[in-house]
């Protein structure tokens, strides 16, 4: 079932701008794109599932102009101790750049990192036992550096930009 809703989602995610008449549209953004953006960036995994069923299918979302450049984990570990930190840190570098770009980082950046820490958590809950505490550890101290040092993603060369 929560297959079944995942793919769902995805199919909503991908067919949404050819439903609204957006896809391929050479325009300026769409005036949903806060919304569109907003929606992406929450902390639940349907606003994860929706962003990554997105950045798999980026073409359907040109007419927003969104950034999906990433460096995951800037200088971080993109996969700490084998746990697949990379995705989480991709979708973070989404919200910070595109909320920068709209002039909206400052508001949005509390829920930024708390979406983060979110994935991050849902990662450390395949695992179980001391690897689980290994894996939550190391999410609250990811958490905690965006928590206190995050600004800008790292400008000096994105490792990828999947357009």
């Amino acid at each position: 079932m929560r297959r079944r809703s995942v793919v769902s989602l995805a199919a909503a995610a991908l067919s949404l701008p050819t439903a609204l008449g957006l896809a391929g549209s050479a325009s300026a953004a769409p005036a949903d794109k806060p919304q569109v953006l907003a929606s992406w960036t929450q902390t639940s995994a349907t606003s994860y599932n929706a962003w990554l069923a997105a950045r798999n299918n980026q073409g359907a979302w040109g007419a927003y102009g969104f950034d999906w450049s990433t460096d995951y984990c800037s200088t971080s570990p993109d996969n700490p101790f084998g746990f697949p930190f990379q995705t989480a840190c991709a979708r973070h570098d989404f919200g910070y750049r595109n909320y920068k770009a709209i002039g909206a980082f400052d508001a949005n950046k509390a829920r930024l990192d708390d979406a983060f820490y979110a994935d991050l958590k849902r990662v450390c809950a395949r695992y179980s036992g001391a690897t689980k505490t290994s894996c939550d550890s190391t999410a609250w101290v990811y958490y905690q550096a965006v928590d206190k040092f995050g600004n800008t993603p790292a400008v000096d060369g994105s490792r990828d930009t999947r357009s």
